[in-house]
């Protein structure tokens, strides 16, 4: 994987179209407002074919991202390249490993999401699995945070969280959805064979649709005088180990 220290900029028609055709995440596009013409214009099927969202902007805004010719057009691509989660999950099976996947639902804080990185990389976590809108950046605060795990450790993203989970299931993953309204405890849990651990967000918790596809869902017990719930990198960091020293055991 790569990793730039700052955000990279692609701009101009034919190198934007190179990173289209090579494949590269591609974050945000920026198009110049009232020029949709020509090669320009020809450009936005492309961007509809891998499903990127673009916006319309002053010239200003373009001239403030780079410099030189950008011919109405700027890209940004991400810093960190996305795995596929089938090669993922295959390559975990093929070592003779249980496969553990870490899928965040909604997690949008980069301190969080690069903190959480760094855990799953520790744990021995094989891959992490966000959704494509909804998620926090793999920006290079992200990897900073994660102290380069994010370098190491395999990110895949995925359009529809649901139906990747659904293929995890199909692929003999036990799916358990990490929630304070569950009545199990995880220290009481069976997390043992291929998992795929949910966290939500802080404040939503699991999305009704993840709920709905866990196998078991599980709660870390807190101390009726704390604050009410733990950081979900905090909590991350809790079940990931309860399911290494579930394994250890074996």
């Amino acid at each position: 994987m790569e990793f730039k220290q700052k955000d990279v900029f692609v701009h101009g028609i034919h190198p934007v179209l190179e990173a289209l055709q090579s494949g590269r995440t591609i974050d945000k596009v920026w198009l110049q407002e009232g020029v949709l013409q020509g090669q320009l214009k020809d450009l936005l099927p492309l961007f509809r074919a891998r499903n990127i969202i673009w916006k319309q902007v002053p010239m200003a805004k373009l001239n403030s991202l780079v410099r030189g010719n950008h011919q109405g057009v700027v890209i940004s691509v991400s810093a960190v390249d996305f795995a596929n989660l089938d090669a993922v999950v295959a390559g975990a099976f093929e070592a003779g490993e249980d496969p553990f996947i870490l899928i965040l639902d909604g997690v949008t804080d980069v301190r969080n999401f690069g903190a959480i990185a760094r855990t799953a990389a520790c744990a021995g976590i094989h891959g992490i699995l966000v959704p494509e809108k909804g998620s926090a950046p793999l920006s290079p605060d992200a990897v900073r945070t994660s102290a380069g795990a994010l370098l190491k450790i395999p990110v895949c993203r995925t359009q529809s969280l649901y139906g990747s989970i659904k293929v995890l299931k199909n692929s003999g993953l036990k799916i358990v959805g990490a929630t304070e309204k569950s009545v199990e405890n995880v220290f009481d849990a069976d997390l043992s064979g291929p998992i795929a651990l949910i966290l939500g967000d802080e404040e939503t918790g699991l999305s009704p649709d993840t709920w709905k596809l866990c196998d078991a869902h599980v709660k870390i017990p807190l101390s009726p005088n704390g604050v009410g719930s733990l950081n979900v990198s905090v909590a991350t960091g809790v079940i990931a180990y309860e399911v290494v020293r579930q394994r250890q055991k074996q």
